[in-house]
């Protein structure tokens, strides 16, 4: 079918949390070991990605992929307020100078929804100081590293509040029927309100603040919360514009496929513009977009339609659909012009061949935008390994490599053979 340019960027993403292990010091940490948590199992050593990075980019540039998105993590870097962590900060250096030396792009998330305990003690992200906070954080972390970051993404997926706000709000009018499985794109099981009351009272006393008040990146957000998120988005482009003005800089956002079935055309308009276009004049001083897509969601006269009872489902339950991610790069790029990098899209499957289908479906997809004049400048699968996949665990399998986590042995699968030849000789 075709090649790719030369510098395009193909490779895979992974974020810190779901694969390090022992973020002891993170919210996300918190959360999953408290009485009465929420999570399937907490997430431990993960994948052992803090000891084992070297080996990991290596699969992946030995597969024939060059780029590499990862996160930065903010409970390492600043374990307490204000005091900044020498030895982290030299880990991601090392992550960094590797990636360099043997070839591969680095794309650094500086924060991809874990955030310090100390942050949500002091009022998460429905503070005003967060935004002075976070700068302060994308301050120290671009100052002793920014010589080696070529594409800084600030915030992994800023809409994701708004979207669990709606995904809350639909799943408490229907009970417990499982009609909206698109909605668990993120890994999140949100339970009714009455099976999270003890886990929030218990969150209450971790934090030290009153349960209503614990506001991590994953919860529901107010008007005033989704400002702040885009508030610290600008002050950290701010920041790496003063000290290293070369580098690129975007943010990230989950964008479905919103398709209209006849009557449904007005709750497309409305989730397009509350997933994407409400946040624009955010964004218009940024380098890049960071498009995310996964599926797509079908609306009729009602909203939300759920898959055809006949339709193919992933391992997470919602539709196995690769149109999605060109259907998405079309309408995204008739209200921005500037490049653009498909920062995550996968599927979770215990069959790897539907894997391989997904990718070459979802790049031939990412190819023709490209005829098209669009101007997409890399693709991250997502995800590198598998991994924590937050609230459901490591049950869910959306990597290119698998891995034994007894032994924390790595088993690359033929999916990432497939990304590397795409890369390399193209379709």
């Amino acid at each position: 079918m075709g090649k790719f340019p030369n510098n395009f960027m193909i490779g895979a993403a992974t974020a810190a949390h779901q694969v390090e292990g022992n973020n002891i010091n993170s919210d996300f940490w918190a959360m999953e070991h408290v009485p009465y948590s929420m999570y399937k199992e907490p997430s431990l050593d993960a994948v052992d990605h803090y000891h084992r990075f070297k080996e990991d980019i290596q699969l992946l540039k030995d597969a024939g992929c060059n780029t590499y998105r990862f996160s930065v993590e903010w409970a390492r870097i600043e374990p307490k307020k204000g005091e900044f962590n020498q030895k982290e900060i030299q880990h991601y250096r090392e992550v960094l100078e590797f990636c360099h030396e043997i070839g591969v792009t680095p794309i650094v998330t500086l924060h991809h929804f874990s955030s310090p305990k100390w942050l949500i003690s002091e009022g998460g992200w429905e503070s005003e100081m967060t935004i002075e906070y976070f700068g302060k954080y994308c301050q120290f972390v671009i100052s002793e590293l920014g010589h080696l970051i070529p594409y800084v993404c600030t915030i992994n997926e800023a809409n994701m509040g708004k979207q669990i706000a709606k995904i809350s709000k639909r799943m408490m009018n229907q009970s417990k029927k499982k009609t909206d499985s698109p909605d668990v794109q993120v890994g999140l099981n949100v339970g009714l309100e009455d099976k999270m009351k003890n886990y929030y009272l218990e969150l209450g006393q971790v934090f030290g603040i009153d349960p209503s008040n614990v506001q991590s990146f994953l919860s529901p957000r107010t008007e005033n919360g989704e400002r702040i998120i885009m508030k610290c988005h600008e002050k950290a482009r701010s920041i790496i514009k003063q000290i290293k003005p070369e580098i690129q800089v975007g943010i990230t956002f989950s964008l479905y496929d919103h398709q209209a079935l006849p009557g449904g055309e007005e709750f497309v308009k409305r989730e397009q513009y509350e997933d994407f276009l409400d946040y624009l004049p955010f964004i218009d001083d940024d380098d890049f977009l960071g498009v995310q897509n996964y599926s797509r969601k079908i609306h009729g006269p009602d909203g939300v339609v759920p898959p055809d009872e006949h339709a193919k489902l992933t391992k997470m339950g919602y539709e196995y659909y690769p149109e999605a991610l060109g259907n998405v790069l079309n309408f995204v790029s008739q209200h921005w012009e500037k490049p653009i990098i498909v920062t995550e899209n996968g599927l979770s499957t215990d069959n790897d061949e539907e894997r391989v289908e997904f990718i070459k479906q979802a790049l031939k997809g990412v190819y023709l935008s490209l005829k098209k004049g669009i101007p997409v400048i890399g693709y991250t699968y997502w995800s590198l390994l598998d991994n924590f996949e937050w609230q459901l665990g490591y049950d869910q399998t959306f990597g290119l490599i698998a891995v034994d986590r007894t032994t924390q042995t790595r088993h690359p699968k033929e999916s990432l053979s497939v990304l590397g030849e795409i890369n390399i000789n193209g379709f």
